[in-house]
């Protein structure tokens, strides 16, 4: 103690009071673990950026279902339920697709069907005619152009007088079959409308049925082509306008 009271204690320097709040060194081990520990922790972040950018074949996790995974039967799959087994069933009879009502026979098959008072059976009877649902415009006679094309100009010929590249083909290597229908044939002129669509659409003898591969409206453009062709090739001088008949006299 000195003269003027208790003894102070000495004001350390700015070294002593470094070393006195400067936090001791972490052990080895602990350094090592937190390192590992900070680039684990980028290993989430990297699968979650390969699964945005990456495709797979197995389903994405779904944390909330959405009831988009259901129990269900896969394709041709057995099944306990019904009594023959399939777990794919048959439409209810009497179904209708949306948009598939065929509610117009003229349209929709080109015949239909009436009773003999005779026989009192069936009989088909096929329509005369284009449907209503039909506009027969230079634009149809077009479409029709190019359907025959594709599908009936191979066995028919391009004139319909059933010659196509089929039929020369055959003819060249010698080989016999059930000709082509000649469209030109005067039976076939006064054959109804809907008969040509119906051929169109199941087929006839030896000729396929284009149904699924024309459409409603395309059959019924190629019918018309159809009697456009045989009006060419039968056509009388009646049948000209009046003020174009003096040029081709």
């Amino acid at each position: 103690m000195s003269r003027y009271g208790p003894e102070r204690p000495p004001i350390p320097t700015p070294s002593e009071l470094r070393e006195t709040f400067l936090l001791r060194r972490p052990p080895a081990w602990l350094v090592y673990v937190v390192i590992l520990v900070i680039i684990a922790s980028f290993i989430p972040l990297a699968l979650l950026a390969k699964a945005r950018f990456s495709t797979s074949k197995q389903p994405r996790v779904h944390i909330i279902q959405d009831m988009d995974n259901q129990p269900r039967y896969n394709t041709q799959a057995p099944s306990d339920v019904f009594a023959d087994g399939r777990a794919m069933r048959l439409p209810v009879a009497g179904t209708v697709a949306r948009g598939h009502l065929k509610g117009d026979d003229h349209y929709d098959l080109g015949f239909t069907q009436v009773r003999n008072p005779e026989t009192n059976a069936w009989e088909v009877k096929y329509f005369q005619g284009m449907p209503a649902q039909l506009n027969v415009t230079l634009k149809t006679l077009e479409r029709g152009k190019t359907v025959y094309g594709i599908y009936c100009a191979v066995c028919h010929g391009y004139d319909g007088k059933g010659e196509g590249p089929v039929v020369q083909r055959a003819q060249a290597i010698g080989q016999t079959f059930a000709p082509p229908s000649d469209l030109h044939n005067p039976d076939l002129v006064q054959r109804e409308d809907g008969y040509y669509y119906n051929v169109i659409r199941n087929g006839v003898r030896n000729m396929p049925a284009y149904g699924p591969q024309i459409d409603t409206e395309d059959r019924w453009a190629v019918v018309a082509y159809i009697r456009a062709l045989q009006l060419s090739q039968n056509a009388t001088l009646d049948d000209v306008p009046a003020e174009h008949r003096n040029s081709i006299r």
